[in-house]
């Protein structure tokens, strides 16, 4: 017998002989008694603003600014 056919078919046998799941309990919660507030409509494009594109503004000052300081300067 092949080694590969032995290695999976273990497995199947082994669970074979596994206990059987356990009863499910009922705790009295039923979605049937579960109540939840009403869905809104809400526009999937409501907060949509029209942006066109713009050149490029001067990013020098602005990473200067950000950099961090050097001591003594």
């Amino acid at each position: 017998m092949k080694p590969s056919i032995l290695v999976a078919a273990l497995p199947l046998l082994a669970s074979g002989c596994a206990s059987a799941l356990p009863e499910v309990v009922d705790n009295g919660s039923s979605p049937d008694t579960v109540r939840a507030a009403p869905v809104r409509y809400q526009n999937p494009v409501g907060g949509y603003t029209h942006r066109i594109p713009v050149d490029p503004k001067p990013w020098r000052g602005l990473n200067d600014a950000q950099a961090p300081k050097k001591e003594g300067a």
